[in-house]
C-alpha cells in the first residue's frame, strides 16, 4: 500500500511538471511573433520606408516617428494611439522601438532586421512580449491581432515599395 502511495505521488509529480512545461510553451508562443519577408528593393528604400515618418504615414500609420534613439513617438490610426521609444536605430540594418497601446499600460517591443541580399532586402519583423498583457485570454487576443495586422503590415509594405514613387 505504501509503495502505491509513492508511485500515485509521483505520478502527480511528473504531471504537473508536464502541465507546467506546455503552459511555458503555450505563453512562448503568446509572447513573441516572428515574420520574414523577401523585398525586390534595395535595402535604403526598406530602411526609408520604416524609419522616416513621411514614408511610415503613406503606407503603415499616422507617425510622428524620427529612427533616432531615445526619440518618443506616436503612432495614430482611428481611435488607437501607440507611443513608445526608440531603443535603437542602426541605420538600414536595424530598428528597436518599445510599443505601448495607450490606455493598456503594457509595453512590447518590436524589431525590424534589414539584410542585403542578391536579390534585394530581406526583412525580419519581431514583435514580443506580448505575454506582458495581464490576462492569458489577453495575451492570446492582442498576439492575434499583432500577428494579422503585422501580415497586413508587411503586404502593404511590399505594395509602397513596388509603387511607382518606389519604383
Amino acid at each position: 500500500m505504501q509503495l502505491f502511495s509513492c508511485i500515485q505521488i509521483l505520478i502527480v509529480y511528473i504531471c504537473n511538471h508536464i502541465v507546467a512545461l506546455i503552459n511555458l510553451n503555450n505563453n512562448n508562443m503568446k509572447d513573441k511573433i516572428v515574420k520574414t519577408e523577401q523585398y525586390n528593393a534595395p535595402i535604403q528604400d526598406v530602411w526609408n520606408a520604416i524609419s522616416k515618418q513621411e514614408e511610415i504615414s503613406s503606407w503603415f500609420i499616422k507617425a510622428d516617428f524620427k529612427a533616432e534613439v531615445g526619440y518618443e513617438y506616436t503612432f495614430t490610426h482611428e481611435k488607437t494611439t501607440i507611443k513608445g521609444k526608440v531603443l535603437k536605430a542602426n541605420p538600414v540594418h536595424t530598428l528597436v522601438y518599445t510599443w505601448i497601446i495607450v490606455g493598456t499600460g503594457v509595453e512590447t517591443t518590436v524589431s525590424w532586421q534589414l539584410e542585403e541580399t542578391d536579390n534585394g532586402t530581406h526583412l525580419t519583423l519581431e514583435h514580443y512580449g506580448i505575454s506582458n498583457y495581464p490576462t492569458d485570454d489577453m495575451a492570446t487576443t492582442m498576439f492575434e491581432n499583432f500577428s494579422g495586422g503585422w501580415i497586413s503590415c508587411l503586404e502593404n509594405l511590399q505594395k509602397y515599395l513596388k509603387s511607382p514613387k518606389n519604383a
